[in-house]
């Protein structure tokens, strides 16, 4: 009974870590390096360089810029996907420093769930925000940061302190995120199709414009 709690707790580290990062990922490292430090739980040896001052301070000073970025339409979804390049990856890297010192092959195996399990939340995140931005005033956008940020803590402590909790309410957020993924994904078509049409539009106006100014010197 004991290992399967320590199986339990073990892989909710490993995949609270892992959505984690694929929202906010200077929160989640902010929120374990503290944890840690403050010996409310023990993190396994390769996770404990998130405890180190100098990782706290840039994950610190990384957040504040993201809180702000991260409350601006359009400046938003530049931000994350810049962050394609870097929450997927420290995705990985956390999945597979939570199992600790186990089986090359767990280790594997963790840190390729752990980066699709980042990437999934990732991409949640960020095509949700990108129809957010749709609507013009602001507050949307700054609820639904804020309610993200809120998520990433809680889910991150959740995981620590009420694993077999944690993990239902993960089942339900991938079943939710597999079911909003493809209407997202429609939703940004039509954004896309929508700025198309206007470009298009623009560029005829301007070639008919520049039409007429050539017929005009013509006669003269």
């Amino acid at each position: 009974m004991e290992q399967l709690d320590q199986i339990i707790k073990t892989l909710s580290l490993t995949m609270g870590a892992a959505w984690a990062s694929g929202i906010n990922l200077y929160a989640t490292i902010l929120v374990l390096g503290f944890l840690g430090l403050t010996d409310n739980i023990v993190l396994p040896q390769k996770l404990e360089i998130l405890m180190n001052p100098m990782v706290m301070s840039a994950a610190g000073l990384m957040y504040c810029v993201e809180f702000f970025a991260d409350k601006v339409p359009g400046v938003d979804t530049g931000w994350d996907t810049l962050h394609t390049f870097i929450r997927i990856p420290a995705g990985v890297l956390l999945a597979a420093g939570a199992v600790g010192d186990v089986n090359p092959a767990v280790a594997m195996a963790a840190a390729i769930m752990g980066g699709g399990l980042a990437a999934g939340s990732h991409v949640t995140k960020s095509g949700t925000r990108l129809l957010i931005n749709t609507s013009p005033e602001p507050f949307s956008n700054w609820t639904a940061s804020i309610v993200e940020d809120v998520a990433v803590i809680a889910g991150v402590w959740a995981a620590l302190q009420h694993p077999v909790i944690f993990l239902v309410l993960l089942a339900v957020f991938i079943c939710l995120a597999l079911w909003l993924l493809p209407k997202i994904w429609s939703g940004i078509k039509k954004i896309f199709r929508f700025l198309g049409s206007i470009f298009k539009k623009k560029t005829l106006g301007t070639i008919s414009s520049d039409d007429r100014t050539a017929k005009k010197s013509g006669q003269v």
